[in-house]
């Protein structure tokens, strides 16, 4: 009997101490949450013990451990990216469910572009903005271009060969500097990258500055800098995915990545192809051409393309350090099929652009200590781009070259770049402060460089330093020295002011002002500096006497975030001042000779007002934005010095949990943009692009547990195709009054398949 009854305690003991479980639901569909971390925390000895909540969304707390504190009480914290982090206590005998709200906020978001160590975005210096996976999926972007067409502030262009371009607070492209996980983009074509070759298949997020960064990251940074994180990590120890897209223009999007996690290595590669087999207004929806080659119809006014890509990353992290490489390759060959030539309509002029990217980079980055950051990188870039024209036989389809100077050109850049920081970023530190180095050799070649062969060496060294008096007020002076090859450089200053005083018992950075003065600085191209083109229809040379542009830019932001229980809202309101000086421009030196001087002065000011709205599951953002741009005529003639352009966005977010379902819309007002030009007769007249408005939206579910995500969307709901206006004319369009401005509207369909092993 004696036996039996401490049979029966023990027993009843074990059950007890198995019985101190959590269930870990979502209080939106009351299902478990697998993976969830809870923390087990005894009150009387403070020991506390973490466990993962298995596929169910249960976690026991271990019986050795508990066994001797039967009678104790815990304190349990449960978190999980995406909900709000729950407390509570329970015995060591007690079952208990917790439910899980999601979090309206955006959680664990950090920024790296000119930090000194990875920062949350309300704690930055400057004023970033982040555009994230989420929003990059539902807009079913499948290229920068589509990224940045909803962004205030950003006005795109598009030329159908050299393909599309931006300004950034009514400064042009080529004063936009484009990273990849903070390496400079190369290969511009008259001065801008190419958007729509830069894929969003493994992309992270983005990260915008509007205003100079040229302290940080020198030339080309002078209007602002756009930095885009790719992914370089994974949960799982196995993942592979793959993203398939169809737009009912005709255009396909096949990507697919996989990737490796273990222990402290990770490896990942990626890869797809993005073919477009062209557009014209005329094309309906889903249109398939089944004329033959030979029609007018082999002409297209958005050229078909095809674009292959593939990248491989590969880190290994020790202590709190990561040593990685990245290298990716691009190809794109874009088709020009002209018309028909009379007389009987057999013969044509063809012409294909082809553009080969390579990039290779290794990178050492983390904390060397608990008060010091380290980013330091290597990098080899190469890019090269073919232009042929061909006289096509429409009979036999047989091509030969043409053989008219000109009409085949070569043009290879090589690229290679070094940068390093090293920062201290004490958190209780009154001055904390960064230094780094920067080094640029780049090598251009083709028939229309000077000698066939040109080379241009930028050597830097910049240093910043964060002064915190008090810990609501931060100070931030930098400067960059340079020593270039080509040209005298010029000193770049920076001077940033960030206060985030505490109101009404909130958290710093709540409500925070920003301040900056920075100058900015465009080194003159290789191309600006050594052209050489000369034949009977063209006579134009470089300049090797150019001098650097250069900007003064002031800028002013605001921010205010409140959460009060389930709502949260953030206004954004921002003005700037920026103006450029020495502006490179290609104009008439005698005869006919044209070549580029340092002639023009640019100025842009703006004001920008925006606002986000969260509640449970909905959020809005909206936002307008008032950008003048100064008019280059108005010191001789009597026109006003600025002409001024407005654009608003609206954005809606419904995430429907309980059916894994997300609905999106996406609009924009594109205003009207005055512009003053010199017409044939030398009169100058008032023009106005016509302002117009664009729309996306799209419904996304997952299934399986995320194995699976379906994705339809209409994109250009309005059905905007061109714009009355002017182009300024180039090479491959001349002046006119009408500007391409979309494909008109489209539908697409997104298959996203993912498959993740546990760790």
């Amino acid at each position: 009997m004696k036996i039996f009854l401490f049979c029966l305690f023990v027993l009843i003991g074990i059950s007890n101490v198995i019985g101190q479980t959590v269930n870990v639901l979502s209080k939106d569909d009351n299902q478990g949450i697998p993976n969830a971390h809870v923390f087990f925390i005894n009150l009387k000895s403070k020991v506390e013990t973490i466990i993962l909540t298995d596929i169910d969304g249960k976690a026991a707390l271990n019986s050795n451990a508990t066994l001797p504190e039967n009678n104790a009480r815990y304190l349990v914290k449960v978190t999980y990216i995406g909900y709000k982090t729950l407390n509570d206590t329970i015995s060591a005998t007690e079952t208990k469910n917790m439910y899980l709200v999601s979090e309206n906020t955006t959680l664990n978001e950090v920024v790296v572009t000119a930090q000194y160590a990875p920062n949350s975005p309300e704690k930055a210096v400057h004023r970033i903005k982040i555009i994230d996976t989420k929003k990059i999926e539902a807009m079913g972007a499948v290229n920068l271009k589509d990224v940045l067409s909803n962004e205030l502030n950003i006005r795109l262009s598009q030329d159908n060969i050299l393909g599309s371009s931006m300004s950034l607070q009514g400064v042009s492209g080529q004063n936009i500097k484009i990273l990849i996980d903070g390496v400079p983009m190369i290969g511009r074509m008259n001065g801008n990258i190419d958007l729509s070759q830069i894929n969003m298949n493994n992309v992270e997020r983005i990260e915008i500055i509007e205003g100079p960064l040229s302290v940080n990251y020198g030339t080309d940074a002078l209007g602002g800098t756009i930095n885009i994180i790719t992914k370089k990590s994974q949960r799982k120890s196995f993942n592979i995915s793959s993203s398939n897209y169809y737009e009912s223009i005709g255009q396909y999007n096949f990507t697919g990545k996989i990737g490796f996690s273990k222990a402290k290595h990770f490896i990942g590669l990626s890869g797809g192809k993005n073919f477009f087999d062209g557009w014209r207004p005329s094309d309906k929806p889903f249109h398939v051409e089944t004329k033959g080659v030979a029609d007018s119809t082999r002409y297209s006014n958005w050229k078909p393309k095809e674009q292959y890509f593939a990248a491989l990353n590969y880190n290994y992290s020790f202590k709190k350090l990561k040593l990685g490489y990245t290298g990716d390759y691009f190809f794109e060959k874009i088709t020009n099929r002209g018309y028909p030539r009379m007389p009987y309509f057999e013969t044509a002029f063809d012409e294909t652009y082809v553009t080969n990217r390579f990039n290779n980079s290794i990178y050492l980055n983390g904390q060397v200590n608990k008060n010091y950051y380290l980013n330091v990188f290597v990098a080899y870039n190469q890019f090269k781009r073919v232009k042929n024209q061909y006289f096509t036989d429409l009979t036999s389809l047989n091509q030969s070259l043409t053989t008219n100077f000109g009409d085949q050109d070569t043009s290879v850049f090589n690229n290679l770049n070094t940068r390093g920081t090293i920062s201290r970023n004490k958190k209780e530190a009154i001055i904390n402060y960064e230094v780094g180095y920067d080094v640029n050799s780049e090598i251009s070649k083709g028939i229309r460089i000077k000698n066939g062969r040109q080379h241009i060496g930028d050597f830097a060294v910049f240093s910043s330093a964060e002064y915190k008096p008090v810990s609501s007020l931060v100070f931030r002076p930098g400067l960059r020295i340079i020593y270039n090859t080509a040209y005298k450089a010029p000193i770049i200053p920076s001077f940033n002011i960030k206060y985030s005083p505490k109101i009404g018992g909130k958290n710093e950075n709540s409500l925070a002002f920003r301040f900056s003065y920075a100058r900015g600085f465009r080194a003159p191209s290789l191309k600006e500096l050594y052209y050489y083109f000369v034949d009977i229809n063209h006579n134009i040379t470089g300049n090797p006497d150019l001098k650097a542009e250069n900007s003064n830019n002031f800028s002013f932001s605001t921010t205010f975030n409140e959460i009060v229980k389930e709502m949260a809202w953030k206004l954004d309101l921002s003005v700037f001042y920026n103006t450029i000086n020495n502006m490179i421009s290609l104009a008439q030196n005698s005869g006919t000779l044209y070549t580029y001087f340092n002639v023009d002065k640019f100025k842009t000011t703006g004001l920008q007002l925006q606002g986000e709205f969260a509640v449970k599951h909905f959020k809005v953002s909206m936002g307008g934005s008032y950008i003048g741009r100064s008019n280059q005529f108005s010191p001789t003639q009597k026109f006003d010095e600025f002409v001024y352009s407005p654009e608003a966005r609206l954005n809606l977010f419904y995430e429907w949990h309980k059916q894994n379902m997300t609905f999106a819309f996406f609009y924009k007002y594109s205003g009207k943009l005055p512009i003053y030009v010199l017409t044939e007769t030398n009169e100058f007249a008032k023009t106005i692009m016509q302002d117009y408005n664009t729309a996306d939206a799209s419904i996304t579910r997952t299934f399986f547990n995320k194995l699976i995500g379906v994705s339809i969307g209409v994109k250009n709901i309005f059905d905007v195709k061109n714009i009355n206006g002017v182009t300024s004319g180039s090479a491959h369009s001349s002046g006119g009054n009408s500007v391409s401005v979309g494909t008109g509207r489209s539908y697409f369909v997104k298959l996203d398949i993912n498959f993740n092993t546990k760790k």
